[in-house]
């Protein structure tokens, strides 16, 4: 499985791009007439939020699940997420009749383990581990380990962080010029895929990461 190494990463957007048409929807991007009048210049939303299931983390899963070789996926994947990766993961296998386990914290709100329940049907299975996530994702990991399956990383994993780069794609599809460009950082999948995207197809433009504040 693709790892991040200190080598230049060998990143094919265009195949990605083809492995997600008709499965990622091509979320719209929407000129916000507020947000533009209060800083006096054109501002755009890329609605991930439309996304089937409702965030871009469908994107990087789904990228590295089929990239797998048919060997790989016979023997399964895993995955740890309280929420959004978990949901794209589980509706990334359910498209490829893949079969999949889910390892969520104890503590993950029903909500979001009927959501994944519901994303991917019976080709996934749920386990409820630990009390938090870092716990969670070390259980998933042995799990992985012991049973000789492939871990989908949520974000440090070159294919990941090559579908997630597909959001960068749609910009520059509808946009020709982007001055600035605001990317919300969490693992940093979203922005290495979408900052190496633009750093080659649009390099004048100006990335800037955002984080909560009261939870860098």
């Amino acid at each position: 499985m693709s790892t991040i190494t200190d080598t230049k990463p060998a990143f094919d957007f265009k195949a990605a791009t083809e492995r997600l048409r008709g499965i990622a929807v091509k979320t719209p991007l929407q000129y916000n007439v507020h947000l533009s009048r209060r800083y006096n210049c054109n501002v755009y939303l890329k609605r991930e939020d439309l996304q089937v299931v409702r965030s871009y983390k469908l994107r990087g899963a789904y990228n590295l699940i089929k990239s797998l070789p048919q060997e790989q996926l016979q023997k399964g994947v895993v995955c740890a997420s309280a929420g959004n990766h978990a949901q794209g993961f589980a509706y990334s296998c359910n498209k490829l009749n893949v079969k999949g386990v889910v390892f969520m914290p104890v503590i993950t709100p029903n909500q979001k383990i009927n959501q994944t329940k519901m994303f991917g049907e019976n080709n996934i299975e749920i386990k409820l581990v630990g009390d938090n996530y870092d716990e969670c994702a070390a259980a998933a990991k042995e799990f992985t380990k012991a049973n000789d399956k492939i871990f989908v990383h949520p974000f440090d994993d070159l294919r990941v962080i090559e579908g997630q780069a597909t959001v960068g794609v749609e910009v520059l599809e509808e946009l020709d010029t982007v001055d600035y460009l605001f990317v919300p950082v969490g693992g940093g999948g979203l922005a290495s895929g979408i900052g190496s995207y633009f750093k080659t197809y649009s390099p004048k433009t100006k990335i800037i990461g955002v984080e909560p504040e009261g939870a860098p």
